[in-house]
């Protein structure tokens, strides 16, 4: 039943992510994340963060991680076949009878009209994220970051898998405010 529910979930991905990774980002969350539930906002943001840093498509790499994660190797390469198939079928479809359109205005229409749709879903991920951040950061520290990634990515120019991992080592070597209390909670001595 997992196998039918991960093909389902990527294949549909694969189908709608028209536009590539960005477009696929809110797709996949919508899938994993709200559908299924294999993983809740926290742990969706840590594997599209991991994956952001990586080279190579972000829908397969995502497809292949949460695969995985839900049914082992058989997973792994289900998820990542079920994304990429539909690609493969529509570009053997298309480079056929493209050639033939693609001058009509409807299909540059589709095109352009394609950009804004994304950029909406793209804006409303960020914002939930964002709202997330606030949970476990407060206002103060996520405008900060919000505003320290902005200022390196588009005023210095930084590029973002750079920005990506010196926060994944920052939260990799971070220190607990209070290691002692979590150890005595362990231990269940807490008072």
């Amino acid at each position: 039943m997992k196998h039918l529910q991960l093909f389902l979930a990527f294949f549909r991905v694969g189908i709608l992510g028209y536009g590539g990774g960005p477009s696929s980002i809110p797709l996949v969350h919508k899938e994993v994340v709200d559908h299924y539930k294999w993983m809740n906002d926290d742990e969706f943001a840590d594997v599209l963060a991991l994956g952001n840093t990586l080279p190579g498509p972000i829908a397969t790499k995502m497809a292949g991680y949460i695969g995985y994660r839900v049914a082992g190797i058989l997973g792994l390469i289900n998820a990542t076949l079920s994304t990429i198939l539909p690609t493969i079928i529509l570009m053997i479809v298309l480079l056929t009878t493209i050639s033939s359109v693609k001058d009509y205005p409807w299909v540059q229409g589709m095109t352009v009209a394609v950009v804004p749709v994304v950029g909406v879903m793209l804006a409303t991920l960020t914002w939930e994220f964002f709202a997330k951040s606030k949970e476990s950061l407060g206002w103060l520290k996520s405008i900060l970051f919000l505003v320290g990634s902005f200022l390196l990515l588009e005023v210095i120019g930084l590029h973002p898998a750079i920005l990506i991992g010196g926060l994944l080592l920052a939260a990799i070597f971070k220190k607990d405010k209070n290691p002692e209390s979590d150890r005595t909670v362990e231990r269940g001595n807490a008072s």
